[in-house]
């Protein structure tokens, strides 16, 4: 698929950027493969241990290719945040690896800066929690400042929680905190920054066929596994990130009886398409500098 893209600039690290199912990770192999680099992920919920299966990390076939970093290293209880990504993958970038994923907030931190935002303080938290729960999130972004609200995508429970409680608990909207944000880790210009951009239909019909595929590899046992540490409030925008894994919720709900396999397998495969959708309109919108790679 990817058979005519050239080779990168060896000297500078590349970043592959795009929606869910849309051939990343075969990318990413290929190039470490041809430039002896190792492939270090930089999606937010393949760094968790729970699931391999459900996350479509690199099987051990891959892993025993080329070496990769920062894949399923974060255990269930750990509190794990891009800062805690940057942190991470700060040594490495002196290796010019291929770092892929489609977590845009990691690519944006790395090749923009990560602002220096202060914790939130539990009550605060609380608050918030509260208040979404009562009055919807249409009351969390009413009460954000216009520039914060201009730049949050609405549909995103966390973020606009995020954004609430940072204004709540400094006085700031988190737009001007970010707009204080320092140098970053690594400029777009100082690596190879390639975004997928797949044909709608083509994408659609990789992500159905995904998630069969996902069910005879394993990820019903995986879900079985993760049946005993499920939170009850795993809805919640504040929820463990480990439970949001796309699936998750839908198999764990046919664990319970509650839906049969075939309604979990059509709800996820729902979700899937939605989630890309999101993230083809964020790569549009804040990666217009990348090189597009159009597919197919």
């Amino acid at each position: 698929m990817f058979a005519d893209l050239p080779l990168p600039d060896p000297a500078r690290p590349v970043l592959i950027a795009g929606p869910t199912a849309s051939g990343k990770s075969a990318l990413a192999l290929r190039l470490a493969r041809a430039q002896g680099r190792a492939v270090v992920n930089a999606d937010a919920l393949q760094v968790h241990d729970s699931w391999r299966v459900l996350t479509a990390r690199p099987d051990a076939t891959d892993e025993a290719e080329v070496p990769h970093r920062l894949y399923g290293h974060v255990p269930k209880g750990a509190a794990y945040s891009v800062g805690h990504w940057l942190r991470e993958v700060t040594p490495l970038l002196p290796e010019n690896p291929v770092i892929v994923g489609g977590t845009g907030l990691y690519f944006l931190a790395l090749t923009e800066g990560l602002a220096e935002i202060p914790p939130t303080p539990p009550e605060i938290r609380a608050e918030a929690d509260a208040r979404l729960a009562k009055q919807g999130l249409g009351a969390l972004l009413d009460d954000l400042d216009p520039e914060s609200r201009a730049r949050l995508d609405p549909q995103n429970p966390a973020r606009v929680q995020r954004a609430w409680e940072v204004l709540r608990a400094t006085g700031r909207g988190i737009a001007a905190w970010q707009a204080e944000t320092g140098a970053p880790l690594l400029p777009l210009s100082g690596a190879t920054g390639l975004v997928l951009v797949p044909r709608i239909d083509w994408l659609n019909a990789r992500i159905d066929a995904r998630f069969e595929t996902m069910l005879t590899q394993g990820a019903l046992d995986e879900a079985r596994a993760a049946l005993p540490h499920w939170p009850g409030d795993f809805a919640a925008p504040t929820a463990p990130l480990w439970t949001k894994a796309i699936g998750a919720p839908e198999l764990i709900a046919h664990l319970k009886g509650q839906i049969s396999l075939a309604e979990a397998r059509d709800s996820a495969t729902l979700a899937t398409r939605q989630y890309a959708k999101r993230q083809r309109s964020w790569f549009r919108k804040r990666m217009a500098d990348w090189y597009p790679v159009l597919i197919p």
